[in-house]
């Protein structure tokens, strides 16, 4: 059995889709195919059910799928700890999504170095679905992120802890009028729906706006007009007028009006709070990064933080 065998059925059983799954593999999709039926030869059982038009997980599929996450990141965090048992300093080595890595992480990373020694320090920014994917793989100890409780993640409380860091707030932005009045106006009517600044699958805020959108939020009328898994890009095209965009107020604070050209497209009705939090494996990790998580959940060593 290859190593990369694990990496082909899990790319495959994320994406069920052959031509997919190869191109994400930089393989052909007959070389890749053909490495998926190997594995599954080498399994015994058939992972995959190919007889309808959209391939699905079998039972044996799904029951593997978690046990070969785990057999992939404890590979991963045990050759990286092997790798840092040759150096003099291992680094603690964090993922984070990328509207955190600018706003939240610099400033926590100095209030955090005011308590403890955190000695080299490594961090990956990225959209959610990478940041997932680190994680999953084992490339880091930790994982920043925007969290609420309606949305999903690929993150098992079975395998994975957390531990809250501070709040946020997803605001409605449009760029003000002459008169200071937002130029563009929720809830929109089913003729007149507001031009939408959406996020992209892959982020993570995107998710959170779906899944409470669905279950709590007021009925809305949106035409997309933009979409990006960046949180910048939609509050830069919202700066430029070109339709309304949930945005982190800890990424758009410096743009909200008198000082900069942004302004709610609603009433507070329309926010959704959102905690920003830590994610880690449960299983044991270098003894670098379980000091310092057994340090941050002890003394916390910040203050939480508060979007304005």
């Amino acid at each position: 059995m290859e190593l990369a065998w694990l990496e082909d059925f899990l790319a495959l059983a994320e994406c069920l889709n052959f031509s997919r799954a190869a191109e994400r593999r930089n393989m052909t999709q007959p070389a890749f195919s053909r490495r998926v039926r190997a594995f599954e030869l080498w399994i015994g059982v058939p992972l995959f059910d190919r007889s309808s038009h959209r391939i699905a997980l079998t039972a044996a599929g799904a029951q593997f799928r978690p046990v070969a996450q785990d057999v992939l990141r404890r590979l991963y965090q045990a050759r990286q700890e092997a790798l840092e048992a040759q150096s003099l300093a291992s680094s603690l080595r964090f993922v984070s999504t990328f509207a955190l890595s600018l706003t939240f992480f610099p400033a926590w990373m100095r209030k955090l170095e005011e308590t403890m020694a955190l000695g080299p320090v490594e961090l990956i920014a990225d959209n959610m679905q990478a940041c997932e994917k680190v994680m999953l793989s084992g490339q880091a100890q930790f994982l920043l992120c925007h969290y609420h409780p309606a949305a999903s993640h690929k993150l098992d409380p079975q395998d994975f802890l957390s531990t809250p860091l501070g709040q946020d707030i997803l605001m409605p932005l449009t760029v003000a009028s002459s008169d200071g009045a937002p130029q563009f106006s929720l809830p929109g009517t089913p003729n007149a729906p507001v031009p939408h600044l959406a996020y992209s699958e892959r982020s993570g805020i995107g998710r959170i706006l779906a899944s409470v959108r669905a279950k709590e939020a007021p009925p809305v009328w949106l035409k997309p007009v933009f979409t990006s898994h960046l949180a910048i890009a939609l509050k830069t095209m919202a700066s430029d007028g070109r339709g309304v965009g949930w945005i982190p107020a800890s990424l758009a604070a410096d743009d909200l009006a008198p000082k900069g050209r942004l302004v709610p497209a609603g009433d507070e009705r329309w926010n959704i709070a959102i905690e920003i939090r830590l994610f880690r494996p449960r299983a044991r990790q270098s003894e670098r990064a379980e000091n310092f998580w057994a340090a941050l959940t002890r003394k916390r060593g910040f203050e939480p933080l508060k979007a304005k």
